[in-house]
């Protein structure tokens, strides 16, 4: 069954928590669910890291926890090591009834740094990736003992960004890891969304109905600015924005066919003083219904 869900990064930011601190908790999770009806709602540092805690406070607004994103460091640690330190982590996702778990790789990454251009993102050799795949396939199949399903988050300013780095990547895995497809992050980091999707759609997991302002997208390349300069400066959207540069309908069908069936995010950081998330997560749902409608995914 395909339920829709959200990110509270829309209305207060992860990675700069400064954009939206102004915005209640309780503002966040009555707009999410009471007021637009959003079926859940990923993870943010708002949340109490109790699991039932965390369970309490969003059913009481209709949400069911979705999962939440989780920074692996196998280039720099062993699998056992990402085994003892993901426990926590896995035990909340478990308690509230996850069914995936949103991995990236993250010991190198640079998108949380404000000054550092995204253009100089790392990148890892072949022989690189295929130990990197190695290392997270053993730790996917943990998570699949666990009842979990790893699905890795290509991401600006990391190692898994362009369709090169995906393909690679997809190949270097195995059976127990899948892939979140962002439509984002994959049309930022060059690929065309509806190439990609359909090359990799049989191992998706997880789906983030990000949108992004081109105009923006391509003054970041050009000017040589951060991921986070990009985000404030208006890089990313929801679907059904006209500033947004990504036709979320052929993407749609493509799930459809696959017979996908799992969560359709939307994970859209915006600074909420600009553009208010309600207004917008309210468009980005209505659109996605919509077209998910049309495709014969719902």
């Amino acid at each position: 069954m395909i339920l829709f869900g959200t990110n509270p990064i829309a209305w207060a930011n992860d990675d700069d928590q400064t954009l939206g601190a102004e915005i209640p908790t309780a503002r966040i999770l009555d707009e999410a669910g009471r007021q637009i009806g959003f079926d859940g709602i990923e993870n943010g540092h708002r949340w109490p890291d109790d699991p039932e805690a965390l369970r309490l406070l969003l059913a009481s607004y209709g949400l069911k926890f979705i999962s939440g994103w989780y920074s692996t460091e196998l280039l720099v640690r062993s699998v056992e090591e990402e085994i003892k330190a993901a426990a926590g982590h896995i035990a909340k996702l478990k308690h509230n009834g996850c069914k995936v778990m949103i991995v990236c790789e993250t010991s190198n990454a640079i998108h949380g740094n404000p000054t550092k251009p995204v253009n100089d993102r790392p990148r890892l050799t072949n022989p690189e990736m295929q130990a990197f795949g190695k290392k997270l396939e053993a730790f996917a199949a943990h998570l699949t003992a666990q009842g979990l399903t790893l699905v890795y988050h290509h991401h600006m300013g990391t190692i898994v960004e362009s369709p090169e780095d995906i393909g690679a990547f997809m190949a270097a895995t195995g059976p127990h890891t899948h892939l979140l497809f962002d439509a984002g992050h994959c049309a930022f980091g060059g690929g065309d969304p509806v190439k990609v999707l359909a090359k990799h759609v049989a191992r998706v997991g997880h789906f983030h109905a990000k949108n992004i302002r081109p105009a923006i997208t391509e003054r970041v390349r050009s000017e040589g600015l951060s991921f986070l300069q990009g985000v404030v400066a208006g890089a990313f959207t929801v679907p059904g924005d006209q500033e947004g540069g990504i036709d979320f309908g052929p993407l749609l069908k493509i799930l459809a066919l696959a017979q996908y069936d799992g969560w359709i995010v939307i994970e859209a950081e915006q600074d909420p003083k600009v553009r208010n998330p309600l207004l917008y997560q309210t468009l980005g749902l209505a659109t996605l219904k919509r077209l998910s409608r049309e495709a014969g995914l719902i």
